[in-house]
C-alpha cells in the first residue's frame, strides 16, 4: 500500500466507504433533479408556450442589451479596480507613514462597508448633484455602479497584490538594492511582476466576483441583465402567470456561461505563463582554446642527453 506525502492512502474499508458515499450522494443529487423537474411540470413551467417567449424578437433584444450593458460595466469596473488595486497596494507598502495609514484606512473602510450600500449611496449622491456633475440620462446609475464596484474590488485586489509582494523572497529585494536599483525600479521591475504572476488565479477569481456583482445594478434601476430579466418576467403573462422560472433559468445560464468563459481565459493565461521562457538562457559550451603548438606531435621533445634547463 503506497502512502502520500499529504495523507495516508485509504485502505480497503475506506475505499468501500468512499464508493458507498459517492453512490448515495449521486442518487440524492439525481433525486433532487427529478423532483425539481416534476414540480416544474406540475406548475406548468415546462409547457412549450412558456418557453416559446424566447422566440420573440423583443425578448431576445432585451436579453442581448442586458448582456452588453453588463459587459460594459464589468469591463470598466474590472480595469479600474486593477489600477486602483495596484495604487493602494503600493501605497500601503510605502515607507511614508501618512501614505501607508491613509491607504490602510481606505482599504479597511470600503472592505467593511457592504457593496450594495456603497452603490446605493453613490447613486443618491450623483442624483442629488446631477446637474453639477454633468450626468445625462442613465449615466448616474452607470457611474454609481462602476465606481462602487471599482472601490470595493480595488480594495480586495490591493490586499491580493500586497500578499503577493510580501511573498517574494527578501533576498531578491536586497540583491536588487545592492545592484543600485531605486525603490520604484524594484517595485515595478521585480516585485509587481512576480506578485501578479503568483496571485493571478486569485486576481481572476476576484474579477469573476466583479462580473457577478454587476447584477446589483438592478437596485438602482440600471438596465443590466438582471434588471432586464426582472422587467420581462413582470411584464409578460403566459397562461395567466408571469414566466419567472424560465427567465431565471435562462439568465442564470447566461451568467454561468460568462463566468466560465472568464475562468477559462484565466486558466489559459496561467498555462501560457508557465510555458513562457523567462530568465537568462545558458550559453552553449564552446570548444576550448588551444595554444599554438601545444598538441603538435611532430615537435621534438627534450633529449635524454640534454637535460632541460633549470631556472636559478
Amino acid at each position: 500500500m503506497s502512502a502520500s506525502v499529504l495523507y495516508d492512502a485509504p485502505g480497503p474499508r475506506a475505499r468501500l466507504r468512499n464508493r458507498i458515499y459517492t453512490v448515495v450522494g449521486s442518487l440524492l443529487v439525481l433525486g433532487l433533479i427529478v423532483f425539481s423537474v416534476y414540480r416544474l411540470h406540475q406548475k406548468g413551467q415546462l409547457e412549450p408556450e412558456v418557453w416559446n417567449i424566447f422566440n420573440n424578437a423583443g425578448v431576445r433584444t432585451n436579453i442581448r442589451d442586458g448582456v452588453l450593458t453588463t459587459l460594459q460595466v464589468f469591463a470598466a469596473a474590472g480595469l479600474l479596480s486593477l489600477v486602483l488595486g495596484v495604487v493602494l497596494a503600493v501605497a500601503r507598502l510605502s515607507d511614508h507613514k501618512a501614505v501607508s495609514w491613509l491607504a490602510t484606512g481606505f482599504i479597511e473602510l470600503f472592505r467593511a462597508v457592504p457593496l450594495l450600500i456603497t452603490i446605493y449611496a453613490l447613486w443618491v449622491v450623483f442624483l442629488s448633484y446631477k446637474a453639477d456633475l454633468g450626468f445625462i440620462g442613465e449615466n448616474t446609475a452607470f457611474w454609481a455602479l462602476v465606481i462602487g464596484l471599482t472601490v470595493y474590488n480595488g480594495c480586495v485586489q490591493a490586499e491580493v497584490l500586497r500578499a503577493g509582494i510580501n511573498a517574494v523572497p527578501r533576498g531578491q529585494v536586497e540583491a536588487a538594492y545592492a545592484l543600485g536599483l531605486r525603490k520604484s525600479q524594484v517595485m515595478t521591475m521585480l516585485l509587481l511582476p512576480q506578485a501578479v504572476r503568483s496571485m493571478l488565479p486569485t486576481i481572476i477569481s476576484q474579477l469573476v466576483v466583479t462580473l457577478k456583482d454587476t447584477s446589483l445594478g438592478y437596485i438602482i434601476t440600471y438596465a443590466e441583465l438582471l434588471y432586464a430579466a426582472r422587467t420581462m418576467a413582470n411584464n409578460i403573462i403566459v397562461n395567466g402567470e408571469n414566466p419567472i422560472t424560465p427567465v431565471v433559468i435562462v439568465v442564470g445560464a447566461i451568467y454561468v456561461a460568462m463566468c466560465l468563459a472568464l475562468s477559462s481565459l484565466a486558466t489559459w493565461i496561467e498555462k501560457r505563463g508557465r510555458r513562457a521562457k523567462t530568465g537568462i538562457s545558458v550559453a552553449a559550451a564552446a570548444e576550448p582554446a588551444e595554444a599554438p603548438g601545444v598538441l603538435d606531435t611532430d615537435r621534438p621533445g627534450p633529449s635524454a642527453e640534454e637535460p632541460p634547463a633549470t631556472k636559478v
